[in-house]
């Protein structure tokens, strides 16, 4: 599983005010490429989310759903992209003396990515979820109310 961690200059709740709201998720989330749906519910525990990943006109229709929710503290989401398989995400956000620690841990669960050894799934998988922090960190901290938020390059 591959584990991706960065530090945020903003609250766990500014963290989760992005996790939040769904039509978001494909501004942070690397692959993610457009929005077709959200739950009224999102992000309560088995809510959808219906996206696209990839670049048209290779484009495959995914759903994400919710399996734990305890904001500002845990999400877990399984996406399913098939024919590639499904994914098994955690994003664990814990207070920090600059803001907030955001971990996210990601493996395959089902499908032919989970046929991949995860030594060599991790490798993009930890390129790919350290921009998604990155860019989780500039709409989090971007959004946040604290008014002296480090600008990240």
């Amino acid at each position: 599983m591959s584990t991706n961690t960065r530090v945020m200059a903003c609250a766990p709740e500014d963290v989760f005010g992005v996790l939040n709201d769904g039509w978001l998720f494909p501004v942070w989330v690397v692959g993610a490429s457009r929005m077709r749906d959200v739950d009224d519910a999102w992000p309560q525990v088995g809510s959808r989310l219906q996206h696209s990943f990839g670049v048209w006109p290779a484009l495959i229709n995914d759903k994400t759903t919710v399996l734990e929710y305890d904001p500002p503290r845990r999400l877990v989401i399984q996406a399913a992209g098939w024919p590639i398989g499904e994914a098994r995400v955690t994003l664990e956000v814990q207070p920090h003396r600059k803001g907030s620690l955001v971990r996210i841990m990601e493996g395959a669960v089902k499908g032919p990515g989970a046929l991949i050894p995860n030594v060599l799934l991790d490798i993009p998988l930890f390129f790919r979820n350290n921009e998604t922090l990155r860019r989780l960190a500039y709409i989090a901290e971007g959004k946040a109310d604290n008014g002296d938020a480090p600008k990240r390059a």
